[in-house]
């Protein structure tokens, strides 16, 4: 998850700033060399001085606990990628509500169909439509009949155009 992995980062941020600090590193040369503001660093070694280290540490997220884990989402990705057809449907096209039927089926969790799409989104997918084009097609037959054909067939009959 990126906040996860961003509050790790700013959390080793902070520590090295304190590890730089301890060093004898002045507080402008620590914002340079972690590309934050002076004003963070002396913020952080406020914090340090009152609080302590554990301070510096990331919190824990609030709000509820996701209902799937990381490696769960990572199994769900693994069974969309296999398609539809693999898990039994007719059609190569994934809805949300096959989504929802697959996840209660995988994993025994629930989600209501609208959230799906946030799900999906969580996992680093986007909702798309498939082109729905046909192997067959001829690209260049389009383009003649594009240019040639509806042109002539599109033009208003004479007379029907001005008043």
């Amino acid at each position: 998850m990126a906040t996860q992995r961003d509050a790790l980062k700013f959390e080793d941020r902070r520590l090295q700033a304190v590890a730089l600090h301890r060093e004898g590193v002045h507080q402008s040369e620590i914002a340079r060399e972690l590309g934050v503001t002076r004003q963070s660093v002396s913020r952080w070694m406020k914090t340090l001085r009152t609080e302590g280290k554990r301070a510096l540490k990331r919190k824990p997220r609030p709000g509820r606990p996701p209902k799937l884990t990381r490696p769960e989402r990572d199994r769900l990705l693994q069974a969309l990628s296999r398609g539809p057809r693999r898990a039994g449907y007719a059609t190569e096209l994934w809805t949300a509500e096959r989504i929802r039927r697959l996840v209660i089926e995988k994993f025994g969790v629930r989600f209501h169909v609208h959230h799906i799409p946030k799900l999906l989104h969580q996992c680093g997918w986007s909702c798309q439509r498939p082109t729905g084009r046909a192997s067959e097609r001829d690209e260049e037959a389009i383009r003649r009949w594009v240019a040639v054909d509806w042109p002539r067939i599109k033009k208003k009959p004479r007379g029907l155009g001005r008043h």
